[in-house]
């Protein structure tokens, strides 16, 4: 699939699939799948012959499966699920499966241009990850939350790096979990590791880690911070400089810590979910000022607004824009753009999407069943069955709006100016 500067961005909707209707040699299907272009639509189905395909434009793929699952379309816009037959489970991109089998497969990651697949691995009671069919060549006693570097080059995982017999604390207060990166385990182990994070590079990897029952603090490249908390959540590499920053909890409070040391003092009830501008000069998070009481922070000053819950939040390119979620009732939610509530509430909203010049924000909303879009706060003058996220073209000026609406497959470019 060509790139996003290459798509068609001439304003006007196409139908790409006529009808998403189950075909007459299956017995079900399930929910469609959209490409990220808008060009493909592809469902998982069951054969009335026995065995699971995947249609793709309403064609179905040359191979069958005795099972097929997490349909997931590539950024250039390859279809893939993971596959079983025989017992045995692989990857299928575009219906050909890998040549390497094994017992479980899990959790496909791309990287940022598509070229690469990657999944991880279960075989003989082992695991690691595989990318585009090639599988660590050393394998760990368990394995969890990978991650994978934009290039698709490299792929850390949380790892057991030694077998556990039942009921041994000694042992697993010793530390067994360390993080592996392209098969390699970090020399350093500890009692517990969670969410691996690579930085712009692809070069460096941070960890959450527990260094005791109590110590918590941050791992990079298996070497700790000088300190350590009573709590921390999962580290981000600033874009710009390097720089690791991370969620921790002192004295009974929550702030913000780099490379270590303190840069939002630990003042809120709860901190997380921290977001970085590209250029590094702007942090936002989710805080709560008050136990309950949750808003955004940015720079480490909150918001005025307050929400039982704030999720989704974003941050844009240059840091000028932030947005979020909020939420009361659980189905009253709202839409919030730097420190403003947008109008309206709704049964559900999904994660904002910044324009790439900061310029504008849309998002996916749904009451009474129907789902459509806001622009800028403005409702998008038509609802749907079923949207895709909004996908802005590169200059900002267009939406692609990908859509599922009376038993069609529409994809569609709007003037945002218009939207």
């Amino acid at each position: 699939m060509q790139p996003p500067t290459l798509w068609d961005w001439e304003t006007g909707q196409k139908v790409v699939l006529a009808s998403i209707e189950r075909p007459e040699n299956c017995a079900w299907v399930e929910e469609p799948t959209v490409s990220p272009d808008g060009e493909r639509v592809a469902v998982l189905a069951s054969l009335e012959a026995g065995g699971f395909t995947a249609l793709v434009n309403g064609e179905p793929w040359e191979n069958s499966f005795d099972k097929v699952w997490q349909p997931r379309f590539s950024p250039d816009g390859r279809f893939t699920a993971i596959v079983q037959r025989d017992g045995m489970w692989t990857v299928a991109v575009d219906g050909q499966p890998w040549e390497e089998n094994f017992d479980y497969v899990w959790n496909t990651q791309f990287s940022a241009r598509g070229d690469v697949v990657a999944a991880c691995i279960q075989s003989g009671g082992e695991y690691g990850v595989c990318a585009d069919g090639q599988p660590w060549e050393n394998l760990f006693a368990n394995g969890s939350q990978p991650t994978l570097t934009a290039d698709g080059k490299s792929a850390a995982l949380v790892v057991q790096t030694a077998s556990l017999k039942p009921a041994d604390l000694d042992a697993f207060q010793a530390g067994v979990f360390s993080v592996a990166v392209n098969g390699q385990a970090w020399d350093a182990t500890f009692v517990n590791c969670w969410t691996p994070e690579f930085d712009a590079q692809g070069a460096h990897v941070a960890a959450q880690v527990r260094t005791t029952l109590y110590d918590y603090t941050i791992a990079v490249d298996g070497r700790i911070w000088s300190e350590s908390y009573d709590c921390m959540w999962e580290p981000r590499f600033n874009p710009a400089t390097g720089k690791v920053v991370a969620p921790v909890r002192a004295k009974g409070a929550w702030g913000l810590a780099q490379d270590g040391q303190i840069i939002w003092e630990p003042v809120f009830a709860q901190c997380w979910h921290q977001v970085i501008s590209q250029d590094g000069r702007n942090i936002a998070a989710i805080v709560a000022p008050a136990f309950g009481e949750f808003t955004v922070a940015v720079n480490a000053k909150p918001w005025s607004i307050r929400f039982p819950e704030v999720t989704d939040l974003v941050i844009g390119r240059g840091g000028e824009r932030v947005a979020a979620l909020g939420n009361k009732e659980n189905a009253e939610w709202r839409v919030l753009v730097d420190g403003r509530t947008w109008p309206g509430v709704w049964d559900m909203a999904w994660r904002p999407v910044i324009g790439p010049d900061g310029a504008h924000v849309a998002v996916k909303v749904e009451k009474n069943g129907r789902q459509s879009l806001l622009v800028d706060g403005r409702p998008y003058p038509r609802e749907f069955d079923r949207l895709c996220d909004p996908v802005f073209s590169p200059d900002g000026a267009k939406l692609l709006i990908r859509a599922i609406d009376k038993g069609a497959c529409v994809r569609i470019v709007a003037d945002v100016a218009q939207a």
